[in-house]
């Protein structure tokens, strides 16, 4: 039996894995990699359906404790796509999320597969709109020509704007 970093069972770690999922305790957002070469990460990425609990896991118990929080990028992100997957799911619409990355580190943080075009997202923690904030999504849209992609990057800023290559920055509470 293989063992894994933490001296786990890979077999154990699933079938903990799935009682956290059929428990609606975490979701595993599944990577997208149609039509890509195969430098393109598998594994899924975990998300906590309750950001109240992974706050609380953090050890991060008051709003201010966030503000300054290492994850809070990572959390911001956790919460407004778990939001967009209950939106989707209480509409009866499917669960065609994912994410994307490559072995050399561009990724994004979630694709929407409409089946006509694909929605790419990137999801900032900053008020300040940055160039980095664009990388991955040009790189995506270069890299599949074949596909309709409109592309949108949510933050933490208050203005809407449209920029180069068409790409739309949104306040992050205009998700839905």
């Amino acid at each position: 039996m293989p063992i894994n970093d933490c001296g786990i069972d890979a077999k154990t770690v699933q079938s903990w894995l799935y009682i956290l999922q059929s428990s609606y305790i975490v979701y595993l957002l599944r990577p997208y990699y149609n039509n890509f070469n195969k430098r393109i990460t598998k594994s899924p990425k975990l998300y906590f359906y309750d950001t109240g609990l992974a706050c609380s896991l953090l050890g991060i118990t008051e709003e201010g404790q966030l503000e300054a929080h290492p994850l809070k990028g990572a959390l911001l992100e956790n919460m407004m796509i778990m939001d967009l997957l209950k939106q989707r799911l209480n509409k009866g619409m499917p669960d065609n999320l994912y994410f994307w990355r490559d072995k050399t580190g561009n990724e994004l943080d979630l694709l929407i597969d409409d089946f006509t075009t694909l929605k790419a997202i990137e999801i900032k923690a900053g008020a300040t709109i940055s160039g980095d904030y664009f990388k991955g999504l040009l790189y995506f849209k270069e890299s599949a020509k074949e596909r309709k992609i409109a592309s949108v990057v949510y933050y933490t800023g208050l203005a809407s704007q449209t920029r180069t290559n068409d790409i739309s920055v949104k306040p992050w509470n205009t998700l839905a």
